[in-house]
């Protein structure tokens, strides 16, 4: 016998992303914010001033993306527990990606989800991670291996956070900004190489319009399905880099740098790419002092850790490309792996 189920599908849900100056925020109901100590010490205070809710708590966890464990999360919960928060909660995300990604998988899992809000502080959480819904944390298999897709109720971009960000780490924010533009907006990419991304005017168009094609993207695709694995770009290499380095050498978007530079070196392989273009995107990364350099010490046990990306299904793995200049994209899961292979190899020297 069978009796089919049939629950009606919730309507997508919507939210906005306000990028101005931090607003009062009132709540009606507990809320505790999630931070890490650094983040603390820099924001908590004025954060802290602008809210208004029922209770207020906040639960500080180890700063660092080796923290973005399972571990991490539980403890997270276990304190939601003991604060007797209930399914009418919000968990506010203060901080970078490690944060937001960290609060909002505990959001959708803490008595079967309650809602959350991102207030991100870094620059690749304002214009990537803080966007969309992706949530999860890290395994010794691999990044991100554990998660949901989990929207926010809100998100929060005030670019005056970034005034206390060190330089490496806005840089790291500006690999995903440069990525959006390699993959969707040619003219994007003209305007990043022709303005300084350290004034405020430029920042503020640069967050906007990173903001603009996230959402676009996870608009028609938000669970993934097929064009927002275009957002990838750099990641299936940068994913292998940081688990062979443990999470420690590199932060997350130096580690897309050198993986949209190994992605690059494969798209002109197979044609797709031309060497001036792909020397383009090399010289914008350089110029905010990126790296572009990684030691492949054993080229097939790299190639064989990309069978562990969420992007690799039934024994193929697919890779974001330019699609022949750039501006677009391409998806392809014929490379043949001796060619993957020699490119690695050269990435040994």
């Amino acid at each position: 016998m069978i009796v089919p189920i049939e629950p009606v599908p919730a309507p997508p849900k919507r939210y906005d992303i306000i990028i101005d100056t931090l607003p009062p925020l009132r709540f009606e109901v507990p809320v505790a914010i999630v931070t890490n100590p650094t983040v603390a010490r820099l924001h908590l205070k004025r954060v802290l001033e602008r809210i208004e809710a029922s209770k207020v708590e906040v639960f500080e966890v180890p700063d660092g993306e080796e923290y973005k464990t399972i571990d991490t999360v539980l403890s997270i919960l276990d304190r939601l527990f003991a604060a007797r928060f209930d399914r009418s909660s919000l968990l506010i995300a203060l901080g970078g990606g490690v944060i937001g990604d960290m609060t909002g998988f505990a959001a959708s899992i803490y008595q079967r989800g309650i809602g959350f809000v991102q207030i991100p502080t870094t620059l690749l959480a304002q214009v990537d991670a803080s966007v969309g819904g992706k949530t999860g944390v890290n395994t010794r298999w691999g990044k991100n291996l554990i998660g949901a897709f989990y929207q926010p109720e809100a998100v929060y971009i005030d670019p005056d956070f970034l005034s206390t960000l060190p330089k490496r780490e806005y840089a790291a924010g500006i690999a995903e900004v440069i990525k959006m533009a390699v993959m969707f907006d040619r003219e994007f990419f003209d305007f990043l190489e022709g303005h300084d991304l350290f004034e405020r005017s430029s920042v503020v168009r640069m967050i906007a319009r990173s903001v603009e094609l996230k959402a676009e993207v996870v608009n028609q695709d938000e669970k993934e399905r097929g064009l927002r694995a275009v957002l990838n770009y750099g990641h299936t290499f940068a994913h292998v880099i940081e688990n062979e380095t443990g999470y420690g050498r590199y932060l997350h978007g130096e580690a897309v740098a050198i993986g949209m530079v190994m992605a690059n070196e494969l798209a002109v392989e197979l044609g797709l790419l031309g060497r001036a273009e792909a020397d383009r995107i090399r010289a914008l990364l350089e110029r905010y002092g990126l790296p572009v350099r990684y030691r492949v010490e054993d080229p097939e046990a790299f190639y064989e850790h990309f069978f562990l990306d969420k992007k690799t299904a039934g024994g193929k793995v697919k890779f974001i490309l330019p699609g022949g200049s750039i501006g677009t994209h391409t998806m392809r899961d014929d490379v043949d792996p001796d060619l993957v292979r020699r490119v690695l190899a050269r990435f040994g020297g």
